[in-house]
């Protein structure tokens, strides 16, 4: 049954995006969650990509327990803490030449709100007040919150509140592996570049004094399903942007935090941008928190003209920042970035191999354990399943009563199309990988049988 279509079936006053039941929540251990009635579940992506290290990691507990023996809240106009000071002295050491300076929050939402309003503060303060305009790429996932949401590529989340909010200019993604006619690896990078000069097409046309930073996810998240652009086309974004005096802004609220074999995915084409937005690994789910990684070149004349007009509460919570901490310890005394990357090789032929036995998967794609796979009609056309098939919600739903989670969007600016992100923690095991793709080799077996018969689809004709 569809997340569209299915029923209440409790009463309950709490409320989210659908009226989706799931069983309660009893409790979890590394990759595995379980429900009330005792079943078992692989995180197969990391909930929503947040629990990087796994679930109820022993030591972070004992961090964050030894923290709240000190305090859980500290207000940052009353007072410094420790544990922030020590986290944004990390995550600087771990960032690209020239992030100096760091802002913390408490999701990415909020990460990517902080980056926007920074920017134009910026641009107030060193006598450029026209520039006000971020370019983003469609389709993209960038946040729920007004400002992130203008420059979202994702139509059902945003079109409800066009009327309320500034329109953002949008290029096309990098969308490659759709253009079968003439994607190859032969010409893979003069199609990066020709991806990337729709962005100097864009400020051109909307006037480059207008123009404030470019925004993108450097691998795709859920709304491109782990897209990974060819390296062409990062490397000459960046030079557009110096080329414009443009801000370069890389939302890094998935990607960051090791779950692309790298610390930052940044690191793969040794990018270095003005601002990164991070979140969801940074604590891994153990505490609300995110953080907006900046130049002093930007915070200086800002501080300098009044002040960041701009926070949240529990920004530098010494909790939350206590378990960011302690994640990074993870992270390193576990080796997980590198597990990350060998263990993403292994899932990403598994996933390769699945596509050769079901001729509806047309493409997998990824970068360390941010892997997707997106079903299709036809893999010489990449046409879409049709659209009343529910395919993105059919196989997640079967693949749960199966015990596998796995993470579904709309394809195709989320009118059409599916796609599944794979995503499990950086602590998976090589034995683990091999459960994941067996559970999901079940599903899609099962979501098989619920396909019609047309063209393409199960060797129908």
């Amino acid at each position: 049954m569809s997340h569209e279509a299915r029923p209440a079936t409790k009463n309950s006053a709490l409320f989210y995006q659908s009226e989706l039941q799931r069983p309660l929540f009893s409790h979890s251990e590394g990759i595995y969650l379980w429900d009330v009635n005792g079943k078992r579940y692989i995180d197969g992506s990391s909930g929503a990509m947040v629990s990087n290290i796994g679930h109820s990691n022993a030591r972070v507990l004992a961090a964050m327990a030894a923290q709240m023996d000190k305090g859980t809240f500290a207000y940052r106009l009353h007072f410094e803490n420790e544990p922030a000071e020590k986290l944004a002295d990390e995550l600087v050491a771990r960032s690209p030449a020239g992030l100096d300076r760091v802002f913390f929050v408490s999701g990415g939402s909020e990460a990517v709100e902080s980056c926007l309003k920074l920017g134009r503060q910026w641009a107030i303060a060193t006598g450029q007040p026209d520039r006000h305009k971020v370019i983003s790429c469609f389709p993209s996932y960038h946040g729920c919150t007004f400002g992130a949401l203008s420059i979202t590529g994702y139509t059902p989340l945003s079109e409800p509140f066009d009327a309320m909010m500034q329109a953002m200019p949008k290029i096309p993604a990098p969308r490659c592996y759709l253009e079968r006619d003439i994607y190859s690896e032969e010409n893979d990078d003069a199609l990066g570049l020709r991806y990337a000069e729709n962005l100097r097409e864009e400020i051109l046309k909307q006037g480059a004094d207008s123009v404030l930073a470019f925004i993108y996810e450097p691998v795709g998240g859920a709304s491109t399903g782990a897209l990974v652009a060819p390296s062409t086309f990062h490397q000459r974004i960046q030079e557009i942007c110096r080329e414009f005096g443009i801000l370069l802004i890389l939302d890094e609220v998935m990607t960051g935090v090791g779950r692309t074999g790298k610390f930052l995915a940044a690191e793969h084409w040794q990018l270095e941008p003005d601002m990164i937005a991070l979140s969801k690994g940074l604590a891994a789910g153990y505490s609300p928190l995110g953080a907006m990684l900046a130049s002093n070149r930007l915070v200086d004349p800002v501080l300098a003209n009044g002040g960041f007009m701009h926070g949240f509460t529990s920004a530098g919570n010494p909790l939350s920042c206590a378990a960011g901490l302690a994640v990074l310890n993870e992270l390193d005394s576990l080796d997980l970035v590198v597990n990350c990357e060998l263990r993403g090789i292994e899932l990403k032929a598994g996933l390769e191999k699945l596509m050769t036995k079901y001729p509806f998967i047309g493409d997998v794609r990824g970068k360390g354990l941010l892997q997707a796979f997106e079903l299709v009609s036809d893999c010489g056309t990449m046409a879409p399943l049709p659209k009343a098939l529910n395919a993105h919600s059919t196989l997640v739903d079967i693949a749960y009563e199966n015990g596998l989670i796995i993470y579904s969007r709309r394809t195709r600016g989320g009118v059409e199309g599916d796609h599944f992100l794979v995503c499990p923690p950086l602590s998976v095991s090589s034995e683990q990988v091999v459960d994941i793709l067996r559970l999901l080799e079940e599903s899609l077996e099962q979501f098989a049988e619920t396909l019609p018969a047309f063209p393409n689809i199960k060797g129908s004709s």
